[in-house]
């Protein structure tokens, strides 16, 4: 963090914000697309034995990170209602709060615990869960779209 800090703040010093944003966080943004993939291939190989082979480990898993996910949304996203958001703000601020954002989850797990913990195979079948967990959820925010308000001004 510290060091992201004072790498911003040099390069922004030394290239100018504009660069900073439109050349450097492009090519950034990238690298940590497949930095993100490197990872879970990498954690998929170390425990998809476990995951063909423990088919009940895995549903015990998922149920709760579903549960989760949906109470989340919809604690979020019922409160966006009565605090009278329009639909641009309430349904990013459900979905992201819903969100188990399983990258600092895997990078937590596998650096404090090892790629052969407990740990790790829970941020794998959480990667499993989240994304169609979060399409659905998607859908029902398009379904419920006119539940809110229009655009703000």
């Amino acid at each position: 963090l510290v060091a992201g800090y004072f790498s911003r703040k040099l390069i922004i010093r030394a290239k100018g914000y504009e660069w900073f944003r439109e050349k450097f966080l492009h090519v950034l943004t990238s690298v940590t697309i497949a930095a993100l993939l490197v990872t879970l291939v990498l954690l998929f190989s170390f425990k998809g034995d476990v995951i063909v082979e423990n088919p009940l480990t895995i549903l015990w898993i998922a149920i709760p990170l579903f549960i989760q996910t949906n109470l989340i949304f919809w604690i979020a996203y019922g409160l966006a209602k009565l605090a009278k958001l329009n639909y641009e703000d309430a349904a990013p601020s459900a979905m992201i709060g819903a969100s188990n954002h399983f990258e600092v989850a895997i990078a937590t797990a596998t650096m404090l615990f090892g790629l052969s913990s407990g740990a790790a195979l829970a941020t794998v079948v959480g990667v499993l869960i989240e994304v169609p967990v979060m399409l659905l959820l998607v859908k029902i925010c398009l379904k419920t779209k006119g539940w809110f308000g229009g655009k703000a001004a």
